[in-house]
């Protein structure tokens, strides 16, 4: 027996052998060999170094068309550029400074090597749709992925071919900046976001030049950090991850995305970085994962502060180890691997793995046939800023503005013979409403408020900024300074308000505070806004309420005495000619939240789809011994899924049948108004009794209609063991037999509702 298997390992070493013999003289350059096939070639002709310089990232660290660095870090990293130990550079963009670079790699390396060049477009280029929590509020999937394929194009036109982009942690904490950088709370919604962000990105064919690598990120649980703290721990059961939080990143799988990032924060005490069950056990094994996974800035380093690795050699280990495939600015990889590897302590297999996994997306991009396909002037010129864009960029503007309330009809307004107040410093903003993520754009190129009312000149304007927002000029990095105590400028906005007919009063938060290191502990209007809106209430209550904001905000007050109120988030570069369009019903608004308005700060996290408790309801009169707050409401000032038209809409004839594997629901939506209207027709379930137990009320499908004054369509849905499983906490998939209850409307409080018994 011992004959025979030793005879098996020299066969099986003789194959290897003659393996490597035939990819060293086959050509990676070979196009008529697959992706697989050329990557398996080249990583056969590779150094243990050069196959590491492809998991390492470099920051674009100097002027690439100026004079080249001879000392300090610069230096050392444009030595390992032309050594072939650079995989990828981020922001560095345009297309003469890409192609000096991919030069450099590409004419001046050992094997030639193109880079991939990754950038940070969240919500566009130089172009701005909406921020993405804006996006969310459309629920148009087919909008959201035209954004996406639209921020590809402008991206691609100036060297990139990568974004660090969708962003699909659910998030349930208004604190937390980066909630406008995501989908919002709900896993259903946020996984079809996901999907649809992807797919516009990547395209159907990463080949073709107008398409970018998209990233899903934060791998996994960034979204629940401790009090909405950005970069805090994560603390979360595993019914919450396996059900809430990883089922949009499979949906990006399932869309096929390329890449993903792993988080800031730790799980069950390991940072995500070094976290071999995210990495290897979920994404790579249990998922079969193919793409490739790149740190966030830094966070391989972090993991010493986080008191996990000893040093950076330690973290590299670690992150290796655990299936982080490409180092992001923190020089772990490229300094400390190698060594790693001769000591036997990382694995040259798992290297290999790595550095397969991002030359195959190098060569499905086709940079090894063209590194310079991303690099044509001409297109650069012919694409930033195209009109095809600007009219994506619009239309998805006005998808995502969200009517709260409309007392009275104030909204829309008369085109003429109307004197408007417009009230608040955003009123003239043209950088503020680009929102953050916006580093490719350039300040002032938003179209303001004022200037999209400009546009309709059958009413009188008068202006009044009130009040400073901020002092100072922000930027991407600083923080920002609210001014708390400049009130020079009210007196003058009570004379402009009081002589008008209607008030337009525009005020939020400043596009740079919300974002990524932006968390707030009070969520309602910044510096003396609200003080400016209850003055100004005072000479005239005839008042439209326009938000601009990264993140719900607390308006408890501005619902209780303002008439009209319009969630206009941060829009992007058309963001006034968007919301004059809707202020004047040229556009009927139809968008509906992602996330849940608290009607105190003190609530958060706060969201509609809770567990009941044990005690969920007053027991009687007076009684304390409840889930409740003795200062507040338990429910949202808005919640998830609300918003208004300027049409009303009526459910009736709710039909529940079952069929093979599931469930059919038809209802019949009727336009009762007296304008054309879109409505997003939501179902919700409630598994009334599980195993481990679930929602109150769990969204599990959704329809955009467009209905006619008396016009009636019969929504159908259907609903599947998908919809009404649930994942165990050891992550396996189960349906159980049992009674549902059914809701369908409007919002999450829905207005119709029914139950089945599902027998499996």
């Amino acid at each position: 027996m011992k004959k025979i298997i030793m005879g098996i390992s020299i066969f099986a070493a003789l194959i290897t052998m003659l393996s490597f013999s035939i990819n060293i003289e086959k050509d990676h350059m070979d196009k008529s060999l697959s992706a697989k096939e050329r990557t398996e070639v080249l990583l056969a002709k590779m150094t243990l170094e050069e196959k590491i310089g492809q998991m390492n990232q470099y920051n674009g660290f100097w002027n690439v068309t100026g004079p080249t660095p001879i000392q300090g870090d610069a230096a050392k990293k444009y030595k390992d550029l032309r050594k072939g130990y650079v995989g990828s550079m981020l922001n560095v963009r345009g297309v003469d400074e890409v192609r000096a670079v991919q030069k450099i790699a590409v004419e001046e390396s050992r094997l030639g090597v193109p880079l991939i060049i990754g950038f940070d477009v969240i919500h566009g280029y130089e172009t701005l749709s909406p921020i993405p929590l804006a996006e969310a509020a459309s629920w148009d999937l087919e909008a959201i992925k035209t954004s996406a394929s639209m921020a590809a194009l402008e991206a691609s036109a100036v060297g990139i071919n990568w974004t660090f982009a969708p962003m699909v942690d659910i998030a349930r904490d208004a604190r937390w900046g980066r909630v406008m950088e995501g989908a919002g709370e709900d896993t259903f919604l946020g996984s079809k976001i996901a999907y649809a962000r992807v797919k516009g990105f990547q395209g159907d064919d990463l080949s073709k030049d107008h398409t970018i690598v998209a990233c899903a990120k934060h791998f996994a649980g960034y979204g629940f950090a401790e009090a909405g703290r950005d970069y805090n721990t994560v603390d979360v059961g595993t019914s919450t991850l396996y059900n809430i939080i990883f089922p949009p990143f499979q949906a990006s799988i399932d869309a096929g995305v390329k890449t993903f990032m792993n988080s800031f924060n730790e799980l069950n005490g390991v940072p995500a970085t070094g976290n071999k069950f995210l990495q290897r056990d979920i994404l790579k094994g249990k998922w079969n994962f193919d793409g490739f996974v790149v740190s966030d800035w830094g966070s391989i380093s972090e993991m010493i502060e986080h008191g996990h690795a000893m040093d950076l050699k330690h973290a590299a280990e670690i992150a290796a180890n655990a299936g982080s495939d490409m180092d992001m600015e923190s020089n772990a990889y490229v300094d400390e691997l190698a060594n790693l590897v001769r000591e036997g302590k990382v694995e040259e297999a798992l290297i290999d793995d790595a550095a397969t996994r991002i030359l195959q997306v190098k060569f499905e991009l086709g940079l090894f046939d063209d590194p310079y396909k991303y690099c044509n002037k001409e297109r650069e010129e012919k694409l930033l800023g195209h009109q095809k864009i600007q009219k994506a960029s619009l239309d998805m503007a006005k998808k995502s503005i969200v009517l709260l309330k409309n007392e009275n009809s104030l909204l829309p307004l008369k085109k003429k013979g109307q004197h408007i107040a417009v009230i608040g410093v955003l009123a003239s903003d043209k950088t503020s409403p680009l929102g953050s993520w916006r580093i490719a754009a350039k300040d002032g190129t938003a179209v303001s408020v004022l200037e999209g009312l400009s546009q309709y000149d059958g009413n009188k304007i008068s202006y009044s900024k009130g009040a400073d927002l901020i002092l100072g000029t922000p930027d991407f990095i600083t923080e920002v300074k609210i001014n708390t105590t400049d009130k020079k400028g009210f007196s003058d906005a009570k004379k402009t308000a009081e002589r008008a007919d209607v008030v337009i009063m525009v005020l939020g938060e400043h596009g740079f505070q919300s974002g990524e290191g932006r968390s707030r502990t009070d969520i309602g209007l910044p510096g003396v806004q609200q003080e400016l809106l209850e003055e100004v209430y005072k000479v005239n209550p005839n008042i439209v309420l326009v938000l601009n904001n990264g993140r719900p905000l607390t308006l408890s007050w501005a619902d209780r005495h303002i008439p009209a109120i319009l969630e206009c988030w941060q829009l992007g570069t058309q963001s006034g000619n968007a919301i004059a369009e809707v202020l004047y019903g040229d556009y009927n608004p139809s968008g509906k939240l992602p996330m849940s308005f608290p009607r105190n700060v003190g609530q958060l996290p706060l969201y509609y789809n809770y567990k009941n408790t044990g005690r969920p309801t007053l027991p009687a009169p007076d009684v304390v011994f409840w889930s409740h707050y003795q200062d507040e409401k338990n429910s949202a000032l808005y919640p998830f899924g609300h918003g208004l038209s300027y049409t009303q809409f009526e459910y009736e004839n709710l039909v529940v049948k079952p069929k093979a594997n599931g469930i059919s629901v038809k209802i019949d939506v009727k336009n009762i108004g007296k304008l054309t209207g879109k409505e997003v027709v939501q179902l919700y379930i409630r598994d009334v009794h599980a195993s481990i137990t679930r929602p109150v009320k769990e969204l599990k499908g959704f329809e955009l209609v467009s209905l006619a004054p008396n016009e009636v369509k019969t929504v159908s849905f259907t609903l599947t063991e998908k919809e009404l499983g649930f994942y165990n906490n050891n992550g396996a998939f189960t349906v159980e037999p049992g009674l549902f209850r059914l809701f369908v409307g409007g919002s999450s409080k829905t207005v119709i509702e029914t139950s089945f018994d599902f027998k499996g």
